[in-house]
């Protein structure tokens, strides 16, 4: 067993999609937690807000995962729901992902320059390659960099695997699922208003 194994901590998630392209560059496993007490006005995720929706996993449940499409992906997303709400099991499977040679790019409606000298958010940050932070403000609505809805949020990186011209290489995009019931879901950034007029849901 890796050292990166805790069995002892769980992790709160509204859903996780093994494979996508749409959540941060190249393909990725995406995570989203469940629960955020920023609670954005205009917030796509606004179901993911309550702490008690959702399921418990566990670090090693979604390790376990991971590590099935791992030579298929390039690294972890976590989104939400607010993922430094879930600091401790974030970070474990952070180190996780890291460890497994992959990246691993981190939303928080928090801004980072306010929380960077917080002891848990410096532990995070270590294996992180990526950090995407602010809350969504809907006057500041802004779909022209990638996987960002408006223009208050910033982009941090932390490793050399990435710099910002990622940030012109990638545009915003959405993926539609239709499931075998026709339950139709949506990811990624885009005006979800006008998508949704557009497939009838």
């Amino acid at each position: 067993m890796h050292a990166w194994y805790n069995t002892y901590v769980d992790i709160k998630i509204n859903s996780y999609l093994p494979k996508t392209a749409v959540e941060g560059p190249g393909i990725r496993f995406c995570i989203w937690v469940q629960g955020c007490s920023i609670c954005c006005e205009g917030c796509a995720n606004s179901h993911m807000w309550d702490k008690n929706g959702g399921g418990l996993v566990s670090v090693n449940e979604l390790v376990s995962e991971i590590l099935k499409y791992r030579d298929e992906i390039e690294g972890v997303t976590f989104l939400g729901g607010e993922p430094l709400e879930q600091i401790e099991p974030v970070t474990e499977l952070s180190k996780a992902v890291q460890e497994m040679g992959l990246s691993v790019l981190v939303f928080t409606g928090k801004e980072y320059e306010s929380i960077k000298n917080e002891s848990s958010v410096k532990e995070l940050v270590k294996y992180v390659d990526i950090l995407i932070d602010g809350r969504y403000e809907a006057s500041k609505r802004d779909f022209s960099r990638p996987w960002v809805g408006s223009s208050n949020q910033k982009y941090y990186f932390f490793t050399d695997r990435y710099n910002e011209k990622i940030i012109s290489d990638y545009k915003n995009k959405f993926e539609v699922r239709f499931d075998k019931n026709s339950s139709v879901s949506i990811n990624g950034m885009g005006d979800f208003e006008k998508i949704n007029k557009i497939i009838g849901s």
